[in-house]
């Protein structure tokens, strides 16, 4: 999860990344699909770490695509 989040966080339109064997998550359309994380990480002045907390709350509750 740690490696996901600072993909995304390196480049925010990362779309397929791979989860496991046969699944991956599109990391931008997670973000995008969670309102929270979205306007956190839009907002200048959030630390660090309150992006990466709202960036693996909206992977956790994403799902996953057959890869």
């Amino acid at each position: 999860m740690n490696a996901a989040v600072d993909a995304y966080l390196a480049d925010t339109t990362t779309a397929s990344y791979p989860i496991a064997d046969s699944h991956s998550l599109d990391l931008a359309a997670a973000v995008l699909a969670h309102e929270w994380a979205s306007q956190v990480t839009a907002l200048v002045g959030s630390s660090v770490g309150l992006k990466r907390s709202a960036v693996r709350t909206a992977f956790l509750l994403a799902r996953t695509e057959k890869a």
